[in-house]
């Protein structure tokens, strides 16, 4: 048998904690065009990035037409008002639909403008702590009501900068949603069937880091030391699974978050048990290697493991109680009207099946499968 070739890739540069934000006035170039929203505007943080830029002496043009879940239309507009920019740098300051809406952006110039012209230098700068979107190469649009998830290295930002001041004015049921979304990241590129030793070094930090830290920061987001833990964290999870691949939380999550308009992390964090609890087979055997990673991960937090039924069990019953502690919502029952729910069940598991995410799943599933899993999380 041929031995199986490891790949791990990392083209960004990052620079992390509080103060960051002024490697800005190291950047060489001549123009960079902002893709923004209004709320970084408002808080001073896109005055900041200018402001910083002017010290390099590299012009500006702003784009701040960013909304939740970026459609084909936003990356239109954005595409027209990058086009008579001509930048030689692109700079993204926001949450992931921020950094998203850049790529989307990047990606069509490099579809529909001047082949010729030399790809722009490529900044993210997030102001949540969830995607993990400034050192990944995915990208997810919102076209025709289904999200898209958009693969391709070009996008990859060059640099990032993790400045967690960025996020001190978040909503805290921002940084409840954004924070489990990593560890959805960092769970699924755990047991992903193209997981490495190198992705796994970066999740299982991730997981010690959440659930140590992301608590703390829901009671306290002006804790500066788990402020920059949990955004740190975000980045190491979107290393691991832009490496790794992730699974069917994420296929099943973009389908229901694209059809009831719910935010995506909140979509992971009432999916991940069940699907923990699927991938494991845990009302089976328990003989997989997906639930040997589970335990191990219960291990690393020190929770009963004896077993590797024990430690799959012991890590979902972690999760559901770090849950609670975060106040999220026990099913999508207590969101969405049942009928509803019941008549997208047949779209949303066909639309999962068909996902950029689910090749990487550990475990195969069909779409009667993937329809259990919805009604399970009801």
């Amino acid at each position: 048998m041929s031995k199986i070739i490891d790949q791990f890739t990392l083209k960004t540069k990052i620079f992390a904690n509080q103060g960051s934000l002024k490697e800005l006035e190291k950047l060489k170039g001549r123009k960079a065009f902002i893709v923004s929203d209004k709320v970084m505007a408002e808080f001073g943080y896109l005055s900041q990035v200018i402001d910083h830029l002017t010290k390099a002496q590299i012009g500006t043009e702003s784009f701040t037409g960013i909304q939740p879940d970026p459609d084909t239309k936003v990356v239109a507009e954005g595409l027209k008002a990058f086009q008579k920019a001509d930048p030689d740098i692109l700079i993204a300051i926001g949450g992931g639909s921020a950094i998203d809406a850049a790529k989307g952006i990047l990606y069509a110039a490099s579809q529909f403008i001047d082949c010729s012209k030399e790809r722009p230098y490529f900044v993210a700068i997030p102001s949540t702590s969830g995607t993990g979107s400034e050192v990944t190469d995915f990208s997810v649009i919102t076209a025709g009501g289904d999200k898209i998830c958009l693969v391709d290295e070009f996008i990859a930002p060059d640099l990032a900068i993790l400045d967690a001041t960025c996020i001190k004015n978040v909503p805290n049921k921002v940084v409840v949603d954004t924070g489990i979304d990593v560890l959805v990241h960092a769970t699924e590129a755990y047991v992903s069937s193209k997981a490495t030793d190198f992705t796994d070094a970066m999740a299982e930090k991730t997981i010690q880091l959440l659930f140590e830290h992301l608590p703390i920061l829901n009671q306290d987001i002006q804790n500066s030391y788990s402020r920059d833990r949990v955004h740190n964290a975000s980045c190491m999870a979107g290393i691991a699974f832009t490496n790794a691949g992730l699974g069917i939380t994420h296929s099943l999550s973009h389908a229901i978050g694209g059809k009831f308009h719910l935010a995506h992390g909140r979509c992971n964090a009432l999916l991940l048990e069940v699907v923990i609890e699927y991938n494991a087979e845990l009302n089976g055997s328990a003989n997989t290697l997906a639930a040997e990673k589970y335990a191990k991960l219960a291990k690393m937090l020190n929770l009963p493991a004896r077993t590797i039924r024990e430690g799959v069990v012991s890590y979902v019953d972690a999760i559901k109680g770090l849950k609670r502690e975060l106040g999220i919502e026990g099913g999508f029952g207590e969101l969405i009207a049942e009928q509803d729910y019941q008549d997208s069940l047949v779209y949303m598991s066909q639309a999962a099946k068909n996902d950029r995410c689910t090749p990487s799943n550990p475990r195969e599933p069909s779409v009667d499968e993937l329809r259990e899993i919805y009604e399970k999380v009801y």
